[in-house]
């Protein structure tokens, strides 16, 4: 089925949409069909990290942990925000970095994709390649994260409740919210 093309509102012209949340959530899937419909280039970050690391973001974790993941993580997307806009699906991690937020505000707006647990259970358990998930039971580690990180994704500017419905009624949800965003004036009085 081909993704009706839709007029990006003025308001996000030179902007990204950056699309944060846990894995899962379907940033990638969704990414892919809001680029698409507003015709738009679309990014992956971890693609792009594991390009620039010439390896999976598994390897990454497994050979130089976390830390040194977050800090690529960091400076590639600070590079693609630097870049054409786009449709930018980002880690579940990404977001928790100061600087990656000031970043996004600045060259964006980001969405949240808030899932519940037991969706985010059903969307991962059969995936590999998820290296926070791989130190034990699935559930518990998403949970904690849900309890460490959705404080810090409600910061997004804007907030979309995934489910189960198919992708392209949320991704049709998404876009509605964007279009009829009215921007806060700052000089408004």
């Amino acid at each position: 089925m081909k993704q009706e093309i839709v007029d990006l509102p003025d308001w996000l012209q030179g902007k990204f949409i950056v699309l944060v949340g846990l894995m899962g959530a379907g940033k990638t899937k969704l990414g892919r069909i809001i680029a698409s419909s507003f015709e738009l280039p679309f990014i992956d970050a971890d693609a792009e990290i594991e390009a620039a690391a010439g390896c999976s973001v598994q390897e990454i974790f497994d050979r130089f942990g976390e830390d040194y993941f977050r800090d690529g993580e960091r400076r590639v997307i600070q590079r693609i925000l630097s870049e054409q806009p786009a449709v930018l699906a980002t880690g579940g991690g990404a977001y928790m970095n100061e600087e990656t937020q000031q970043e996004i505000s600045a060259h964006g707006v980001a969405v949240w994709l808030r899932a519940d647990l037991d969706l985010l259970v059903r969307r991962t358990e059969r995936r590999s390649g998820r290296p926070l998930l791989n130190k034990g039971n699935g559930r518990e580690i998403l949970a904690d994260l849900m309890d460490k990180r959705y404080p810090v994704y409600a910061k997004a500017d804007f907030v979309v409740d995934v489910s189960d419905e198919p992708a392209p009624q949320t991704a049709q949800r998404i876009m509605t919210n964007l279009i009829e965003h009215q921007p806060i004036e700052e000089n408004a009085s």
